[in-house]
């Protein structure tokens, strides 16, 4: 089975984001090439871009005091595992607590650096980090690997608050949402969602022996489901038969 999420506000959609460039960046890191680490700087650089967005921080740390208020609610309740919610709160206040320690916009303490600077101004350039563009950025390639991933980790360090935050909000949005089996009746499925409340992703699982690729279109008021079936040239063609699929609708 291939999960496929699709949010929808642009506040979730910046999240997923940014926790496809947090991974991305996470597996590039723990390679030891100057190539896998080159690219990892470059995500970082993107992660950065995403983030300036002036009210993130403000948003996240929003999200996380409304899960907190949702969860304390529930001490006391019988039918609540007392072990179990103070986990849950444990990693909402350690986010909220990291996160709002940060001073600024994440990343925003790199921009000081001119070496990384350096580097920013001309990596989205095709060939912009030559050695003799940048003789500064080939001599770090050079050093070991252990070196360059001490460096990074420590470039890192200044947004991985906001890593943690983005794991903790995405994690308790993903469980609350209950799977459910529905059939694509002639490759299409839609539903209107319920009026009073406010969800924000839709996930999508489709067995990939199928062969189909769902498109997903979505608001607050409905969500619709289009499967397609690459043909021998690569182009995405609807299908016209029946298909189950399983989607989660989150709030």
């Amino acid at each position: 089975m291939v999960r496929y999420e699709y949010p929808l506000n642009e506040g979730i959609r910046t999240m997923l984001r940014l926790e496809h460039l947090f991974d991305r960046l996470g597996q590039l890191i723990a390679r030891d090439t100057a190539l896998d680490h080159h690219f990892a700087l470059a995500s970082l650089f993107e992660i950065i871009d995403v983030a300036s967005r002036a009210d993130l921080k403000s948003d996240l740390l929003k999200d996380l005091e409304r899960h907190k208020l949702e969860y304390q609610a529930f001490r006391g309740n019988p039918g609540v595992s007392e072990s179990a919610l103070a986990a849950v709160l444990g990693k909402i206040e350690h986010a909220f607590g990291v996160l709002n320690a940060v001073q600024g916009k994440a990343g925003a303490s790199l921009t000081s650096s001119e070496f990384l600077m350096s580097i920013r101004s001309r990596i989205s350039i095709p060939g912009g980090t030559c050695e003799f563009d940048l003789p500064a950025y080939y001599a770090w390639q050079q050093q070991d690997a252990a070196k360059r991933r001490s460096d990074l980790m420590g470039w890192i360090g200044t947004v991985m608050p906001l890593a943690e935050a983005l794991n903790v909000l995405l994690g308790l949005l993903r469980d609350s949402g209950a799977p459910q089996r529905v059939v694509a009746r002639g490759g299409q499925y839609q539903q209107s969602l319920p009026q009073g409340r406010t969800f924000h992703l839709l996930r999508v699982r489709v067995d990939d022996s199928l062969g189909v690729v769902p498109e997903i279109s979505g608001h607050r008021l409905i969500v619709s489901i289009r499967l397609m079936r690459a043909d021998g040239e690569g182009r995405l063609k609807p299908v016209a038969d029946d298909h189950p699929i399983e989607l989660a609708i989150c709030s």
